[in-house]
C-alpha cells in the first residue's frame, strides 16, 4: 500500500500573492468557519438571530459604535440610543445636541457628529432606507471603507470582506503574514477575502463568514493566550504550526505623542458650575467643558493660569492637589486644576452658562471633562 505523503505545512505570506498562498483550501475553510459560527455565534444586541434578516440601521449604527470600542463599553450605549431612536428617521429628526449628550462617555466624538449627519444623510437623500452598495454608502458622512463592507456583508449578504482588529489578527496567523502593519493591510485584506465562501455556493452567508471571523477573533484568536485546540481553522494556521501565534500580527513601533499640559478652572456659584461648548468641528467638538488653558506641549502653570476666566467678586484660585491624566489617541494630556466660588447671581462670562451640578448627567461631557470636574469638586 502506498504511503499517505505528510501534509504540506502552510507558507508565511511575504511576497507570494494571496491566490497563491489560499489555493489549496478556500472551500473547506470556509465551510469549517461556518459551521463553527452556526454553534457558537455571539448573541449581541445588533445582530439578527439565526434566519432573520438582518436591520441596516442597527448593523450601521453598531459598526460606528464599535470603532475603536469593546463590544462590552458599546452594548448599553447601543440599547440607550435604539430605546430612544429606534430607526434612521427619528435619529435624523433629534438634534445634534441630544446625540452627543447621549454619546457623552463613548469617546470619539466625532463619530457622533458623523452619526447625526449620516443619519440625516439617509433620510434626505435616500428616502429614509440604507443604499446596499459599498460605493454609495462611502459617501455618507462617517462611512468608511471598513464600515462599508460590513454593512454590505452583513445587512445585504454583499461578497466583501469587512477587516477589522479581530479579522486582521486571525488572518495574519493563519497565513504568518510577516509584514508589519499598517503596511500588511492590503495583502491582509485579500487574503482575508479568500476565506468567503464561493458565490456560486453559498453567496447568501457573506455576512455570516465576517461576524464567524469577528467571533473567531474576540473569543478564540484573542492578542494573548488564544485556544488554538478550539479553533476550526487550527490544523491550517501557519503561525500555530510554527508555535509563534501570539507574535502575530507584526507591529511596525508605535510613536507616541508629545506631552501636553493644560489648566482647568472648577468655577461654581451655590449648586451650580461654570461650563461652555467647544466648537463643533476639532477634538472634543460641540462637547460640554468647563473653562480652561489650551494644551500645549511645555505649557508651565503660570501660563495656563493666565487663561482663567475672568469673574467679578471671585475668590481667590485654589490649586487641588495632582494632576488629571487623559490620553488621546494622538497625545497623553496633563490638566491642572483650580478651583473658586463666586456670590450667587454673578453673571456667566460671554461663551459660558451655568448648568446645576444636579444635572451635570444631562450634558454632554466627555470623560475628561467628568475626570476634571470630579478631581475639581473633590468627588
Amino acid at each position: 500500500m502506498k504511503a499517505a505523503s505528510p501534509r504540506r505545512k502552510p507558507e508565511a505570506a511575504t511576497t507570494r500573492s494571496a491566490t497563491e498562498l489560499a489555493k489549496n483550501c478556500t472551500a473547506d475553510r470556509a465551510g469549517a468557519l461556518l459551521a463553527w459560527y452556526d454553534r457558537h455565534r455571539r448573541v449581541l444586541p445588533w445582530r439578527a438571530l439565526p434566519a432573520e434578516a438582518a436591520d441596516p440601521y442597527r448593523v450601521w449604527l453598531s459598526e460606528i459604535m464599535l470603532q475603536q470600542t469593546g463590544v462590552k463599553t458599546v452594548a448599553p450605549y447601543f440599547e440607550k440610543f435604539i430605546g430612544r431612536w429606534p430607526d434612521v428617521a427619528a435619529l435624523a429628526q433629534a438634534s445634534l445636541e441630544d446625540v452627543l449628550r447621549m454619546w457623552a462617555g463613548l469617546g470619539y466624538y466625532s463619530r457622533a457628529r458623523n452619526l447625526h449627519a449620516c443619519a440625516v444623510a439617509v433620510w434626505r437623500d435616500h428616502g429614509g432606507i440604507f443604499p446596499d452598495d459599498e460605493a454609495t454608502l462611502r459617501s455618507l458622512p462617517g462611512i468608511g471603507p471598513y464600515t462599508a463592507a460590513a454593512i454590505a456583508a452583513i445587512a445585504f449578504n454583499h461578497r466583501t470582506m469587512p477587516v477589522d482588529g479581530n479579522i486582521e489578527r486571525v488572518t495574519s496567523r493563519l497565513f504568518a503574514v510577516e509584514e508589519s502593519l499598517p503596511q500588511a493591510k492590503p495583502l491582509i485584506q485579500k487574503l482575508a477575502t479568500t476565506l468567503l465562501p464561493e458565490a456560486k455556493s453559498s453567496s447568501a452567508r457573506a455576512g455570516d463568514s465576517a461576524q464567524a471571523l469577528m467571533d473567531l477573533g474576540a473569543t478564540i484568536c484573542t492578542p494573548a493566550r488564544p485556544a488554538c485546540a478550539l479553533c476550526p481553522l487550527d490544523e491550517d494556521c501557519a503561525a500555530r504550526l510554527r508555535g509563534d501565534q501570539e507574535t502575530f500580527p507584526r507591529k511596525a513601533p508605535k510613536k507616541s505623542g508629545e506631552l501636553r499640559r493644560g489648566a482647568a478652572f472648577i468655577v461654581t456659584r451655590g449648586e451650580e458650575l461654570l461650563v461652555r461648548d467647544r466648537p463643533a468641528k476639532g477634538l472634543l467638538g460641540g462637547m460640554v467643558e468647563v473653562p480652561g488653558s489650551t494644551w500645549q506641549a511645555g505649557q508651565d502653570d503660570a501660563k495656563a493660569l493666565s487663561q482663567a476666566p475672568m469673574l467679578r467678586r471671585a475668590s481667590s484660585w485654589h490649586r487641588r492637589l495632582g494632576v488629571v491624566t487623559h490620553v488621546f489617541t494622538h497625545f497623553p494630556l496633563e490638566v491642572v486644576v483650580y478651583s473658586t466660588k463666586v456670590p450667587a447671581r454673578t453673571a456667566a462670562p460671554k461663551g459660558m452658562r451655568w448648568t446645576p451640578l444636579a444635572s451635570l448627567g444631562d450634558e454632554a461631557l466627555p470623560n475628561v471633562m467628568r475626570k476634571i470636574i470630579a478631581h475639581g469638586l473633590g468627588t
